[in-house]
Parts: structure tokens; C-alpha cells; sequence
């Protein structure tokens, strides 16, 4: 490719664009990592994850990617020939089972059709016959990258307490933390996994578990091999402010950041304004005249869209004519969606202007590669987050004239 001007549109659903905030703080002399000053910036850490999780419990956090804190739920919580629980959402999804399987446990994957969540009466069905309690987990991927499909984990977590069930609740938040509501407490997850690059704003290189009192209990008498994923070696550490081995000490610095700007915009702001994102872009889709690949309004993701190209074209080209073109980058079709799918991702550092290029990046691609649709998506978004400012200018009028 030949070089391209001004700044290139990373629009695939992470890693997100980084702030400059974060950016600068992750700029700066690494610091000792077994002096005073680290343990006060871990413990800040430590801390501030706690609100973005919406947890009282401990938080752990790896250098490693989101693969990473996949592997470190299971070890810590589960033994060889454990029986889980888990459901065919999407690519992610298939690949979490994949390490439960490597790891010697027994999985009852749920097929699906990569246009729902997981089915909440599926859980309760699958929980009420298992009567000797052999399933001792439940995974599930709560927001789908590969296919921009939201598991409803309330409504999972209501059908285990209807079942009666003491199987252990993980989640996988890698692309909803800090994007979506997410309540580990209040919906009774156990183990939450996260990783760093896409709500949390900063560079892939940090994962993480959140985890229940439930989940430490279990870790108690867990089987399963572990060393650099101890839970227990992680926390003895972290009591006093530092890690069992060398930390990614540069990107705390940035965690730091992050965690501070999410707090001053408020994370209640951070959901309205991602749902803002994502229903201006499904409008967009459908004045297109496209497909969304979700089919349940109910679970439609608010930090990326998934896109059915119509039977004859390909994301890969699509792809390619936007990235020459436009130089922007759109997330592209995974596992049984590759080629059929194309994904826009809305999440972390992103205000109504930037999905506005998107969009219009988008617009511009589909008529350059030929692909049938109908021009208007960049207007119906533009009049949708319209009347949403204008509507929210009148509240904040209201409130402070009250």
C-alpha cells in the first residue's frame, strides 16, 4: 500500500484507539517494581478495578492477553474431569471450550447458531437434569466479538438460582467491561475474565479475573496444574502492593489513566453513550439495507455491529477496498461467519464524530466495491445521534433550571 495521510481509523472491536491521556501516562521511566512507588500504584489498581467490575471481592491482574485470564478461571477453579457447562455464541466462545478441553475437562458445549446469546431456559434445562450436580461451571462469553451478540447474564444467573444449582458462574468480559452495564456482584458471576484492550482503552497486554468468595473457596481444593495463573501466589503478593513475578509496569501506569477518566466521565455516562453508538449504527445497517447478524434485539451489543454481506460478496474485499481507500480499519468475519461478516467496532475512545467517519468510510466502501445496498445509513445515524444530544441538552436544561 502506498503511504496514506492523516490519522488511520482503527475501527475493528479491539485493541481500540488509545487517549492520549493513557498514551502519556504509559510514556514515562519504568519505575522498581519492588519499590514504594510501584506498591502505591498497584494498590490504585487494585482498587479503582473494583468499581468497573461493580465488585467488593478481589481482582487479579496478568500480563497476558485474554487467552490468559481464560485459562487462569479454569485452573484455579476446577480438576481434571471436571464437567462445564458452555455454549456455541461465536468464535470466542469456541475457542474458551477448546482450552477446557486441553486442560482435561469435560464439556457439554451447547450448539448455536452465531445469531443468539446463550438461552437462559437452556441453563435452567441443563441444570435441573443435572440432579448429581456434576457440572461444576458455567462459562459463558458475554459479549460476543466475532458476532456483536450480548449474552443476557442476569437472566443466566436468575435460571441457576431457579435450578437450584451450585455449579460455579464465570464470564467472559473481554469486549463488554467498561462498554456494557456489567454487575459481578449483583448478577452472582464468580469469576469475571477481562483483558486491557478494549473498553479499558489501553494496549493488549493486561488480562484479568475478578473473583467471588465462591470462586476462592474453590480454588482451595482445585486440581488442575497452575504456576504463573496461581490465584493464590498472585494474592499473597498483591496484599502488599506488588506481583509474584515482573509486572507490565509501564501499562499500570496506563491502567491507572484509564481507570481515572472512566471515573470522571462515570460509567452509567460511559453505557449510555456506547448504546448511543450502537443504535446509531444499527440504523445505519438497516437504511443500508443490510443485515444485522444478531437476530433478538435484546441481545444486540452496544460496543460493536456485526454485518451480513448480501450471498455473492466478501468482507475480505470489502475490507481491503475501505482499508486502500479510506484507510480505516473494520473487524473481519471469524470462524463459520469468515467471509460472510464484517465488523465495526464502537468502543473505548470514541465520541459521535469518529462513528460518523466510520459510518461514512462505510457508505463510501460499499458503493467502491460494488456491494448492493441503499445510500442514507451515514444519514439516518447523523439524525438519530442528533436528536439524542438535543434531547439530552433539554434534560441538562431542566435539571439545572430545577
Amino acid at each position: 500500500m502506498p503511504l496514506q495521510s492523516a490519522r488511520h481509523f482503527l475501527q475493528i472491536p479491539g485493541p481500540t484507539n488509545i487517549p492520549e491521556r493513557v498514551l502519556r501516562a504509559i510514556d514515562r521511566p519504568t519505575i522498581d517494581h519492588r519499590g514504594p512507588e510501584f506498591a502505591a500504584l498497584a494498590r490504585e489498581c487494585f482498587e479503582g478495578l473494583k468499581s468497573v467490575f461493580k465488585t467488593t471481592g478481589k481482582a487479579v491482574i496478568y500480563p497476558a492477553s485474554g487467552t490468559g485470564a481464560w485459562e487462569a478461571a479454569l485452573v484455579n477453579t476446577l480438576s481434571p474431569g471436571d464437567a462445564v457447562l458452555m455454549f456455541e455464541t461465536g468464535h470466542f466462545a469456541t475457542l474458551w471450550r477448546r482450552i477446557a478441553g486441553k486442560l482435561g475437562l469435560e464439556v457439554d458445549f451447547v450448539p448455536g447458531d452465531w445469531r443468539h446469546g446463550a438461552d437462559p431456559t437452556a441453563v435452567e434445562e441443563k441444570l435441573n437434569a443435572d440432579r448429581a450436580h456434576r457440572i461444576k461451571a458455567v462459562l459463558v462469553v458475554h459479549n460476543e466479538t466475532s458476532t456483536g451478540i450480548a449474552s443476557r447474564i442476569a437472566e443466566i444467573r436468575q435460571a441457576m438460582n431457579r435450578a437450584r444449582h451450585p455449579a460455579l458462574f464465570m464470564v467472559d468480559t473481554i469486549s463488554s467491561l467498561a462498554s456494557l452495564d456489567y454487575r459481578q456482584d449483583e448478577w452472582g458471576v464468580d469469576v469475571t475474565v477481562a483483558g486491557s484492550q478494549k473498553g479499558l482503552m489501553l494496549p493488549p497486554g493486561l488480562s484479568f479475573n475478578a473473583m467471588s468468595e465462591k470462586a476462592l473457596d474453590a480454588a482451595k481444593t482445585a486440581r488442575l496444574p497452575k504456576s504463573y495463573w496461581s490465584w493464590e501466589d498472585m494474592l499473597a503478593a498483591n496484599s502488599s502492593g506488588f506481583f509474584p513475578y515482573t509486572p507490565a509496569t509501564n501499562l499500570l501506569f496506563g491502567l491507572r489513566e484509564a481507570l481515572t477518566m472512566l471515573r470522571e466521565e462515570g460509567l452509567d455516562n460511559v453505557f449510555k453513550r456506547h448504546a448511543r453508538f450502537g443504535e446509531a449504527t444499527r440504523r445505519a445497517v438497516r437504511a443500508w439495507g443490510l443485515e444485522l447478524l444478531g437476530l433478538d434485539p435484546r441481545e444486540y451489543s452496544n460496543s460493536l455491529t456485526a454485518v451480513l454481506l448480501p450471498e455473492g460478496h466478501n468482507e475480505v474485499e470489502l475490507r481491503r477496498v475501505i482499508l486502500e481507500n479510506f484507510n480505516m480499519s473494520l473487524g473481519s468475519g471469524l470462524g463459520k461467519v469468515q467471509g460472510k461478516v464484517f465488523r465495526i467496532g464502537h468502543l473505548g475512545d470514541f465520541n459521535d464524530l469518529m462513528l460518523c467517519g466510520t459510518l461514512c468510510g462505510v457508505e463510501m466502501g460499499l458503493a467502491l466495491a460494488g456491494v448492493p445496498h441503499q445510500q442514507g445509513g451515514v444519514a439516518a445515524a447523523m439524525a438519530y445521534l442528533a436528536a439524542e444530544n438535543a434531547s439530552q441538552q433539554q434534560t441538562a436544561r431542566r435539571r439545572s433550571a430545577s
